[in-house]
C-alpha cells in the first residue's frame, strides 16, 4: 500500500472511531453523526480502491492532475456547502417554487465538478482515455442493470423503494461503481 492510501485509511479509521465514540461523550446531531460515518466509510473505500491500483499507474501528467484538482476540489467543497444550506433552507421555506430553486442549489457545483472530469479525460493520453471510457461504460451498464432490476422488483411489489431515494443514490452509486471498475480496468492494462 502506498503512502496516500495509508493516510486515507488512517484518517477514515480515526473518523469512524470519532463517529462511534463522540456520541458517548458529546450530544451530536444525527446529521453530524451521519456525516462522520459517511466521510469515514468514504475514506476507507477510497483507500481500499487506491491500494489496489498498480504502483506504476500514472493517471495523467503532474500538470494535468494539478489542473484537475484545482478545477474539481472547489466545486466539491461548494457542493457540500450548498447541500447543507439547501437542507437547512428547505426547513424554513413554504413556497413551492422557492423550495424547488433551493432544492437545486447543489446542482451547479456538481456540474462544475463534472466539467473538470470531462476536461481531465479529454486532455489525458490515449491509454488513460481508454481506461476511463471502459470504466464509465462498465459502471453505467452495471448501475443501469441494477436500477432496472429494482424497477422490476418494485413493479412486482417484492421491494418498496421511494423514487426520491432511488434518484438521490443513483449518481453516488455510479461514481462508486466507476471507481471499482477503474481499478479493475487499470490493473488489466498495467
Amino acid at each position: 500500500m502506498g503512502k496516500k492510501p495509508k493516510i486515507m485509511a488512517v484518517a477514515g479509521t480515526l473518523m469512524l472511531a470519532a463517529a462511534v465514540g463522540l456520541p458517548r461523550v458529546l450530544a451530536l446531531s444525527d446529521t453530524l453523526q451521519g456525516l462522520l460515518y459517511g466521510l469515514a466509510v468514504g475514506l476507507l473505500l477510497v483507500a481500499a480502491l487506491r491500494s489496489r491500483m498498480p504502483d506504476d499507474c500514472a493517471t495523467g501528467t503532474p500538470a494535468l492532475r494539478r489542473r484537475y484538482l484545482r478545477e474539481f476540489m472547489p466545486p466539491m467543497l461548494g457542493y457540500v456547502v450548498a447541500l447543507f444550506l439547501s437542507l437547512w433552507l428547505l426547513k424554513q421555506i413554504e413556497s413551492a417554487w422557492l423550495r424547488g430553486i433551493v432544492a437545486l442549489l447543489p446542482l451547479p457545483p456538481i456540474a462544475l465538478a463534472m466539467r473538470a472530469i470531462v476536461r481531465y479525460i479529454r486532455d489525458a493520453d490515449e491509454l488513460q482515455r481508454r481506461i476511463e471510457l471502459e470504466a464509465v461504460s462498465i459502471a453505467t451498464a452495471l448501475v443501469s442493470l441494477l436500477y432496472l432490476a429494482g424497477g422490476f422488483l418494485q413493479f412486482a411489489r417484492v421491494i418498496e423503494i421511494g423514487a426520491g431515494i432511488a434518484m438521490l443514490w443513483l449518481f453516488p452509486l455510479v461514481c462508486f461503481t466507476y471507481g471499482v471498475a477503474k481499478v479493475a480496468v487499470t490493473r488489466r492494462y498495467w
